[in-house]
């Protein structure tokens, strides 16, 4: 049956070629692709199992097509299997295809800037369409700030010289020609529109007709929805004490979680490193505002809001007293509007948020995003290219020499509970994982500065390959280049380094399965990064394509998913003819003394670059944390748990307690090998529902954090599940029902719990009935092109589920039919194509300005080989690649020389250190060779 259902396959594909059956970019929005396919292209890209009834289920189909999944997912067919027109590659490639279609109609209608510029990008400037725009009056520095001098004042504005040499702190002058963009104190900007956010303002009838009277800041109650639809459920409860453990860490202690199969807790830490670089809403010396409760007041009893009784909060173990800061809003006056062809804008949203990080994915978090945090960083006495490490520990293990970060001293600029932590630019919400990574990255830094200093060393006079901008065509020897230059050459090399490890290696394993595996690589190195010619083709049309006035920006994402985002615009070839390109003896043009060449591979699409709220929405991941982490020591028996440390003994100053008694070595051990927790519902960590903060003007001095992370979604006007869903292109669900895989069958126990899941969501959330007269989208239409309504096509006057109401974070828990290998939601992954692509796409220092000009020749080879030398490769090949040793794990080769023994056979560092990968992308729970005896695999 398996070879007749092959053989049909290939008939389905002979008929969709003869009928032309592909998706296209939309026009408009309500057009776009959706994220499924006729049936018989189904058929085409994955047999049987690609139709049925998950074709009728909101989800994605491409992680239905063959090869898309484990070993299972391959196709029986022998008929071409192992060429490009096989079945798999056929299902791969499809699925890439699909993928990069949802990234260009992302770009295309999801782009929402909230800085004054968006009116602009509907209208258009001076005959120029507004995708295409890259330069905007608002991007330029005021009058008032300290570089404005610099770039020229009020004439066109134009960074030069030490500007755009380096990576400045507050972030400006990246894009030469836009000095703010990027840079600190930069307004957050939407991916959805400005009219869909903040539904619990009811400012528009669509939103009065999608809600009802249904939603306010506290309602549903965010506690409730917190004990109800987070809480972990413990079978020894006295053993895991609300996630504080036992006394002293003892091994007994127990607290139940959901576990992820294939990620690893150094992969939950690693998002907490990131996003601290990333985004922070709040000003580090600002007062606190103004004070709110945080709910725990009201339930639903038989669809009908009522308040909760001292019994019923006693058995929920919430707490009415907790208060929290509110949110810090940056303009809350009502937005202007402006009309285009007939229709009717917002140039905002109705309440704007700032940013008090750059945007930039440049290590702010190690190195300092404007002075006072720069302050915090301690260089090296001895040698100022250097991050200043310390002996802490009497050499227990073998990188102990290689030292540790200093602690802060009484006259640093720190908030005071941020004392007795290490030394470093953004120390709050301090943990055991920030700890373990500042640590390794600042010794990697230092690693990088002695290779540099060794080939000063060996050659001082030859060229580094540095240039001063300010005089482009004087070289600079290895022995010119000053250790401030050394620096910042280092924080250049460190934030590549990191970038890349984002994208190749976390990535890849938090969504695990062959078509991210390529896409993601793809957007580092393009999918043709093995085939030259091809690559350096793509890399001229891209050229090209942005030297044409009106682009479509559609070409421009497509070629470059080919090519590869990093590097783009870095060389510039005489001649401009396409067969031309693959002439290896041409001659590269590019040069400091063109502003066009430093900035030239850059695209903004139109809006210029900063982080949507949606964006920090979607990194709400507090489920991926354990409650205790499994301590381990390397240089006993690896296989043996220790201790369980509970993590809450492990924040701010007793984070670097723990790390200088017992050591980064131990620490990485007992992270990489054990399990995250399953982004699902009902897996928050206890400890966070009970969390005590003794700055918080509460009676309480405790607060639920998974409660607040609904609150500051709803503060900062993120739209419900089911519209966010429409607005990134996905199809709506029609009633929590949905949620249920449709896999499971019917006597499933999996299932049950799923139902029982869609149950409380239905007491949480609710019923109405519903009136098909009140429409609610203008994001999309029903199939056959009628305006969706109240009904989501029950019945007019049914009793319908509340699905509208659902708040995102609840929506993306709750989704269990996800594609294989993926840790997050479908909902939460179209967010990050956007988004991932976009801070690739907008930095200068990851395109056009990826040059040994910047980084030195060292730094290119180190950011492109993973390191000193030449690339290393994996012995074996992981799912069929043949594959470089990793990049993170090559920083901890060198960084932690002791784990070479246990890192052997790691192929990605995310993904659990001892689990066997298996075959073909397989996320079994099995022990590898040397690893049967741990406890971890009998659970």
């Amino acid at each position: 049956m398996n070879g007749c259902d092959a053989l049909e396959s290939e008939i389905s594909c002979l008929t969709v070629l003869i009928q032309g059956d592909i998706q296209r970019v939309a026009k408009t929005r309500e057009q776009r692709f959706l994220g499924k396919i006729p049936e018989r292209r189904a058929h085409c890209l994955g047999g049987d199992h690609a139709i049925g009834v998950l074709s009728q289920s909101p989800w994605l189909d491409w992680p239905n097509f063959w090869a898309a999944g484990d070993s299972s997912s391959l196709s029986p067919s022998t008929l071409l299997a192992s060429t490009f027109f096989g079945p798999n590659e056929r299902g791969i490639n499809s699925a890439l295809y699909e993928l990069e279609l949802q990234r260009i109609e992302l770009i295309k209608f999801n782009l929402f800037d909230n800085s004054g510029t968006y009116q602009t990008y509907i209208t258009g400037r001076d005959g120029r369409a507004g995708p295409v725009l890259q330069t905007w009056p608002e991007m330029q520095l005021p009058p008032a700030h300290p570089n404005y001098k610099d770039v020229k004042g009020d004439q066109e504005q134009v960074c030069r010289g030490a500007l755009i040499r380096f990576r400045t702190v507050t972030g400006i002058c990246n894009d030469i020609y836009n000095p703010l963009m990027g840079s600190t104190h930069q307004l957050f900007a939407r991916n959805v529109q400005f009219d869909v956010t903040f539904p619990d303002l009811d400012l528009n009838e669509m939103t009065r007709n999608r809600h009802g009277d249904r939603l306010g800041l506290l309602k549903p109650d965010p506690q409730v929805i917190s004990r109800k639809l987070f809480t972990r459920t413990q079978s020894q409860p006295d053993k895991c004490q609300s996630g504080y453990g036992l006394p002293g860490g003892l091994e007994e202690a127990e607290c139940d979680y959901k576990k992820a199969p294939s990620l690893n807790v150094l992969a939950t830490f690693w998002i907490q490193f990131m996003t601290h670089d990333w985004f922070s809403h709040v000003e580090e010396t600002s007062d606190q505002p103004a004070w709110m409760t945080v709910g725990c007041t009201a339930q639903r009893i038989d669809n009908i809001e009522q308040p909760l009784t001292k019994e019923e909060i006693q058995q929920l173990g919430c707490r009415p007293d907790d208060r929290i800061n509110v949110a810090p809003v940056a303009d809350d006056a009502p937005p202007a509007s402006f009309m285009h062809d007939g229709r009717s804008y917002l140039t905002r949203a109705p309440k704007t948020t700032r940013n008090y990080v750059t945007a930039w994915w440049d290590a702010s978090q190690l190195y300092g995003y404007d002075e006072r945090s720069s302050q915090r960083v301690k260089r090296d006495p001895e040698d100022a290219a250097k991050l200043l490490l310390i002996p802490v520990r009497e050499s227990v293990d073998k990188s102990d020499k290689l030292g540790y970060l200093p602690i802060f001293e009484t006259d640093d600029p720190i908030n005071p509970e941020w004392s007795g932590q290490e030394a470093t630019a953004f120390p709050d919400n301090w943990s055991i994982g920030l700890s373990f990574f500042h640590n390794v990255f600042a010794r990697e830094h230092n690693a990088f500065v002695e290779e540099f200093r060794k080939q000063a060393a060996r050659a001082p006079d030859t060229d580094s390959g540095l240039r001063n901008p300010a005089e482009p065509e004087i070289i600079i020897r290895h022995q010119d280049v000053t250790p401030d230059e050394l620096f910042n050459v280092t924080r250049l090399v460190i934030s590549a380094e990191i970038a890349k490890i984002h994208t190749v290696e976390w990535t890849t394993q938090l969504l695990y399965n062959e078509p991210l595996y390529r896409g993601m690589n793809a957007n580092w190195h393009g999918l043709f990064h093995k085939h030259d010619a091809v690559s350096e083709a793509l890399r001229e049309i891209i050229r090209q394509l942005d030297d044409t006035d009106n682009t479509n920006n559609s070409f421009h994402a497509a070629f470059a998913g080919g090519a590869g985002i990093f590097g783009l615009g870095n060389h510039r070839y005489e001649g401009t003819p396409f067969y031309s390109l693959v002439d290896r003896n041409r001659k590269d043009i590019w040069t400091l003394t063109n502003n066009d060449d430093i900035n030239g591979g850059v695209n903004h699409f139109g809006s210029p670059f900063s982080f949507p709220e949606e964006f920090v929405s979607v990194y709400r991941l507090h489920p991926l944390l354990p409650d205790l982490i499994e301590y381990r020591e390397w240089h006993s028996n690896p296989n043996v748990t220790r201790q369980k440390i509970p993590i809450i003994d492990t924040f701010r100053g007793k984070a670097t307690e723990a790390m200088r008694q017992k050591g980064l070595a131990n620490w990485a051990l007992s992270m990489g090998r054990q399990r995250a927790g399953e982004l699902t519902t009902q897996n928050h960590p206890r400890f966070l529902q009970t969390l005590k903060m003794p700055h918080l003007q509460s009676s309480t001095r405790q607060i639920d954090i998974a409660a607040l992370d609904l609150i500051r979604d709803r503060e900062r006007g993120i739209p419900r599940y089911n519209e966010f869903r429409r607005q990134y292109g996905l199809k709506q669900l029609t009633s929590f029902d949905d949620f249920i895989d449709p896999r499971l069958s019917e006597d499933s126990s999996v299932r049950r719990e799923q139902e029982q899941l869609v149950h409380t969501l239905r007491e949480v959330y609710g019923q109405h009935r519903c009136d098909e007269s009140k429409l609610i989208t203008n994001a999309q239409l029903n199939e056959n092109k009628s305006p969706i309504n109240d009904c989501l096509g029950h019945p007019d006057g049914s009793l319908v589920d509340n699905i509208e109401d659902v708040d995102a974070v609840v929506g993306w828990l709750a989704e269990f039919k996800r594609p294989h290998g993926f840790s997050i939601s479908e909902t939460q992954f179209v967010v990050f194509i956007l988004n991932a692509s976009r801070r690739l796409f907008s930095d200068r220092f990851f395109t056009s300005s990826f040059r040994p000009e910047f980084y030195s020749t060292l730094g290119v080879a180190w950011v492109m080989h993973n390191g000193p030398g030449p690339e290393v490769m994996e012995e074996e090949m992981p799912n069929g690649h043949q594959q470089a040793v990793s990049p993170l794990k090559r920083v901890l080769l060198r960084t932690l020389p002791e784990l070479a023994d246990e890192l052997q056979s790691v192929v990605n560092i995310f993904d659990p250190w001892a689990r066997d990968r298996g075959e073909y992308y397989s996320t079994q729970w099995q022990p590898r060779h040397g690893a049967e005896e741990d406890k971890a695999f009998a659970q």
